[in-house]
């Protein structure tokens, strides 16, 4: 399969070969934007990360990504050595450097920095806390609907790797992606324990069917900040949605499918193990939700 396309796809933009990026406090050219061998994140995947989307010189819903941060490298116990505020200065003077107004998207990455000794305890990183920020020129490129395949690779349980937590460890997830891929498909469509539909390899799901919006519970996914807005969108605008379990049967027959994230809004699917989904294209409410939402980040 030669065509495959991802929910991530961007058009290519040769400004971002001149990209500055922001390393631990300065802000430095693409090639200068190095990190140590030995940081936690390269050797471990020890750390977290949040991905910003810049519209009409604003950062989307800016607030609640740098809750979000916080919040995970809490749970990890992770020090970021900063206050929001600074880290939201941060990002800042990495749009500035690069000139950028709109049409952008960051990834703003902290881990627990440079270790002393090549191994695993986290008491080896005492050189504090190492933060990047990657700023692209970025709009979405998407030639068609995207084709999804359910795979054997589960969300798990919050006891083993929270899937609520966005961290630098998504092994699981790149694995999924790559049986998706080896079947044909864009992107893994990803079960929970209990046999539901839950998630993509990259982004939340939703489903259409007779006028209402389902998703999963939200128990085993990535606590979604688009997935939630769509969610509010439907409750401020009348359009019955429902957090729910629901099965690949459910999921065959719907009318729509679509994804959420900060990258590409509401992208939608065009089939589901090689089962069209409608009518294969996007579809009414797909299409209304993404009007609602571009009118909400006044896009």
């Amino acid at each position: 399969m030669t065509d495959n396309v991802s929910t991530h796809q961007a058009e290519d933009d040769a400004r971002n070969e001149g990209i500055l990026i922001w390393v631990n406090g300065r802000v430095v050219p693409k090639a200068q934007a190095m990190v140590s061998v030995y940081d936690s994140g390269f050797m471990l995947g020890d750390g977290v990360w949040e991905g910003i989307r810049l519209y009409s010189n604003r950062w989307t819903f800016l607030d609640e990504h740098i809750d979000r941060l916080f919040e995970a490298a809490k749970a990890i116990d992770l020090d970021i050595g900063r206050t929001r505020d600074q880290v939201i200065a941060a990002v800042l003077e990495t749009q500035a450097g690069n000139g950028m107004t709109t049409d952008a998207h960051a990834r703003l990455m902290v881990t627990r920095g440079v270790k002393t000794r090549p191994f695993q305890h986290p008491k080896l990183s005492q050189q504090g806390p190492t933060m990047v920020i990657i700023m692209e020129h970025s709009r979405q490129k998407l030639p068609r609907p995207i084709r999804l395949a359910t795979v054997p690779h589960l969300r798990g349980l919050p006891m083993t790797q929270d899937p609520k937590l966005n961290s630098h460890s998504k092994l699981n997830c790149i694995l999924a992606c790559i049986a998706a891929e080896k079947a044909g498909a864009d992107e893994a469509l990803m079960l929970d324990v209990h046999g539901f539909v839950n998630t993509t390899n990259a982004c939340n799901f939703f489903i259409v069917r007779k006028g209402e919006v389902w998703t999963s519970t939200g128990d085993y996914c990535m606590n979604g900040i688009t997935r939630q807005k769509v969610i509010d969108l439907c409750r401020a605008n009348a359009i019955p949605v429902f957090e729910r379990n629901f099965s690949l049967v459910d999921t065959y027959s719907a009318d729509e499918a679509f994804l959420t994230g900060t990258f590409g809004a509401q992208t939608p699917v065009g089939s589901i193990d090689g089962r069209q989904i409608g009518t294969g294209q996007i579809g009414p409410m797909t299409e209304r939700l993404r009007g609602l939402y571009k009118a909400l980040v006044g896009a």
